[in-house]
């Protein structure tokens, strides 16, 4: 209990806790007993990456006509000019009354490649929703489907029986992606998850999710910035562009009526104004590459409108060097479904070359209204069981023979540390659906504090912490309750045992503020203690917290100097010196005793004299 690492200081309670007592297969893990007979020899199935296959499945019914249909295209051509990567195979199918292919598997290998594509994009609709007939005809255009993904995107329920065709797509091996507009039949749900999606940024968000990494971080888009606002007046913004990225960025700004004044400037006063953008009036869709290398640092963007309209901009960028990946994030919801009884949390995973970025702030936000939300931005576990799951599999294929073909070497990392300076990412969130019951949904206390940390200077202790809120992260909570111990587990496990603190003068801050606070004790603080602290956070509903991660201080003085040699170089330095002085008065008084008559120069006695006085001083 006393190691600081992260379990501890993240979770609070042991590893073997967490897998017996907290984990989904906690009632399994019980009722395990030891084999009778040996285990069945295992079998292996060795597979690797082929070229990448997508089929772009986009409805094109009637319900799809006005804004969905351009909406639609806008969140494509997003996709197929600035998400996919290099040589994968894209084709196109829409569905209707009919089911047709509008352009097939084409590979990119150019950006007049990428150019045909957004060409081929569905621009009427009209007609039913036969999903069934939209799903076959893209399973069929991509022959063998195992692996191939299907991005199926939709806003209606079918017009046809999409539970007698689903199973099939399912076991067919085809990775498929649902984005659909309004809430479908839960057969959806069984295909695949499914976001619901209503305006331009978040089909654009969407779209922009859809990459499966090759472990070729180069060539890979990264999502600097997604951001909207209804307005008729400025809509200003900061986007910060850190080391790690700057290749093929580029700024994609939607517009819902009229075309608006658009103003990027870079961190060094380059001002970019419509003359450098390409405008698609068509798609109401103004765009910014930046060529080259984008300058690092924080671009501002000034966007005037004189009408009321949506307005959306959308950031992308690449890795700047091969040889420093770029900082990415994925995010995960912990449940698909939910009573109201307990938390929505948003897992947010900042990393680096699959290792985690520390010093980020993580937060979220939420479409659709309600108060049940609680965002968390703590996966380093998900790390560290990734990597012992690998070495377990190295561990069992080293023990049979296997032909692999191996992937193509990896670029070389930078693996010196590399301050980035300030840098965004977004990503999209999964979809999830709460259904509350007849009776009053629970009041969430406030969350756990989990980055308390304490000095002690001279009788002074001071602590700083991460401000909860008075609904788990949302809102401010009401009082702070912070007590201390010379017992680590002591205060673990029974907080309200500790010595408290005088928490009077504390007023909370808003969530996610710094707070800190100083205070000495009723003790004397010997040399050499060491303390620890807790806090405990409370609500309005006098609803308390967990207890917070365990900081601990100790007060260390130094002490008075010990007697002798305490320089070592500096008393052989002294002990030079005075040879030399002696050197010289045992030579004075020789020169006097052996020839009393001999005169000795004035001028000479003058220099001995100056010298010895010199190096006396300069010993002292």
């Amino acid at each position: 209990y006393e190691a600081p690492n992260m379990q501890n200081k993240k979770c609070g309670k042991a590893t073997w806790t967490v897998i017996f007592e907290d984990s989904v297969d906690k009632d399994a893990l019980r009722s395990l007993k030891p084999l009778q007979s040996p285990p069945p020899p295992p079998s292996f199935k060795v597979v690797q990456r082929k070229q990448r296959i997508v089929c772009l499945i986009l409805d094109v019914s009637g319900s799809m006509e006005g804004s969905r249909i351009l909406q639609q295209q806008q969140a494509a051509t997003h996709f197929l000019r600035n998400i996919i990567e290099d040589q994968a195979r894209v084709g196109i199918v829409a569905l209707s009354t009919f089911a047709s292919t509008l352009s097939p598997l084409t590979t990119i290998d150019s950006d007049t490649a990428r150019e045909n594509l957004i060409k081929s994009l569905p621009k009427v609709a009209s007609g039913l929703t036969k999903m069934c007939l939209g799903l076959s005809q893209g399973l069929q255009d991509s022959g063998d489907a195992f692996g191939y993904e299907i991005i199926f995107l939709t806003d209606g329920e079918a017009t046809d029986n999409i539970a007698g065709c689903a199973p099939s797509a399912i076991q067919s091996g085809a990775i498929i992606h649902t984005l659909c507009s309004l809430l479908l039949n839960a057969v959806y749900y069984s295909m695949q998850k499914c976001a619901m999606l209503k305006t331009s940024n978040q089909l654009m968000d969407a779209f922009a999710s859809l990459t499966l990494s090759t472990g070729d971080y180069i060539n890979e888009p990264v999502q600097l910035e997604s951001v909207g606002a209804r307005t008729s007046d400025w809509f200003n913004g900061t986007v910060s562009v850190d080391q790690t990225v700057g290749n093929k960025t580029s700024f994609v700004i939607i517009y819902e009526i009229s075309f608006p004044s658009v103003y990027i400037q870079s961190p060094s006063g380059s001002v970019y104004t419509q003359t450098n953008m390409s405008h698609d009036v068509s798609q109401k869709t103004v765009t910014l590459n930046i060529p080259g290398t984008t300058e690092p640092g924080d671009w501002k963007y000034s966007i005037q409108t004189t009408i009321l309209q949506a307005l959306t901009l959308t950031v992308t960028s690449q890795a700047a060097q091969a040889d420093v990946p770029p900082i990415t994030v994925k995010t995960h919801m912990n449940q698909q479904f939910s009573d109201g009884t307990k938390p929505m949390i948003v897992f947010a995973e900042v990393s680096q070359s699959y290792r985690p970025v520390i010093n980020a702030d993580v937060w979220a936000t939420l479409e659709s209204e309600t108060p049940y939300i609680h965002y968390a931005c703590w996966t380093m576990e998900q790390d560290d069981h990734a990597e012992s799951y690998v070495l377990s599999v190295v561990f069992v294929v080293s023990l049979i023979s296997i032909l692999v073909q191996l992937n193509h070497p990896k670029p070389p990392v930078f693996e010196e540390p590399l301050d980035v300076g300030n840098f965004t990412r977004t990503d999209i969130g999964e979809s999830f659906e709460v259904k509350l019951s007849g009776t009053a949904p629970p009041n969430f206390p406030p969350n756990r504090i989990t980055d308390l940390s304490a000095v002690i200077q001279e009788d002074t202790v001071l602590l700083n912490w991460t401000a909860p809120g008075e609904d788990l992260d949302q809102g401010t909570a009401k009082s702070y309750e912070i007590r201390w111990s010379f017992d680590l587990k002591m205060l673990r496990f029974n907080f309200s045992n500790g010595y408290s603190v005088n928490t009077t003068a504390v007023s909370p801050q808003k969530a996610r503020s710094v707070e800190q606070h100083s205070f000495n004790l009723n003790i004397t603080i010997q040399n050499g203690t060491t303390l620890f602290f807790a806090v405990q956070s409370e609500d309005k509903q006098n609803a308390k917290s967990e207890t917070s991660n365990i900081a601990q201080a100790s007060k260390i003085l130094s002490g008075p100097k010990p007697s002798g040699i305490s320089n070592p170089d500096m008393n052989l330095t002294g002990l030079v010196i005075s040879l030399c002085v002696v050197t010289m008065l045992i030579y004075l008084m020789s020169a006097l005793i052996v020839n009393p008559n001999n005169k000795i120069s004035s001028q000479l006695i003058k220099t001995i004299i100056s010298l010895i006085f010199i190096l006396f001083n300069f010993l002292i």
